[in-house]
């Protein structure tokens, strides 16, 4: 069974140089950096906006929250596609890291 990153992959692929009239990822990728960019940042602040409501918040804002995050993480994709990169350098990451502590996993990184 196919993972929905690997899935999500080959349409952000095929989409990117589709025409931008039709795809909104060709739009994105046309615009350039910068607008994507533009809009990673947009869902980040959403979704953070969503956490608060959610906090103190019922199933719709549990949601919304849920809803916010996939909006989050479809951008952050085409931000990696962007720059010729997948979901797949993301996992291996988060891979390297398992196992390690947050704290020295951040110590290494100033190092």
């Amino acid at each position: 069974m196919r993972d929905i990153l690997d899935e999500l992959f080959d349409v952000l692929s095929q989409r990117r140089n589709a025409d931008p009239d039709e795809s909104y990822v060709a739009a994105l990728h046309r615009k350039g950096l910068n607008k994507i960019l533009e809009k990673v940042g947009e869902e980040a602040t959403e979704t953070l906006l969503a956490a608060k409501d959610a906090e103190a918040g019922g199933d719709a804002e549990r949601q919304a929250l849920v809803a916010e995050t996939a909006d989050l993480w479809f951008h952050s994709l085409v931000m990696l596609s962007h720059l010729g990169l997948d979901h797949q350098d993301v996992l291996d990451e988060l891979a390297r890291r398992f196992g390690i502590s947050g704290h020295e996993e951040k110590a290494a990184r100033s190092k």
